[in-house]
């Protein structure tokens, strides 16, 4: 197999976890929620500080200042 034939199909089973994985997400309550440090973006490195489901680990949104400055202090 080559180079191009073992991208495409690696890309492939990553969006077919991409989608298993959203779909695990959809299903959730979120029901227990964390301050967590996560990429900004998949493409990114830069970290940000955001709400994460502790079950399934999707981001939820933005904790507010003294949630930051708890966390920042663990």
């Amino acid at each position: 197999m080559g180079k191009p034939q073992k991208v495409a199909t690696l890309l492939g089973e990553k969006q077919k976890i991409e989608k298993e994985i959203e779909g695990l997400q959809k299903l959730c309550k979120h029901s227990t929620k964390s301050v967590k440090q996560v990429r900004e973006r998949v493409d990114s490195s830069s970290p940000v500080i955001r709400y994460v489901c502790d079950e399934c680990l999707m981001v939820l949104g933005y904790p507010n200042q003294q949630d930051k400055d708890n966390f920042l202090k663990q």
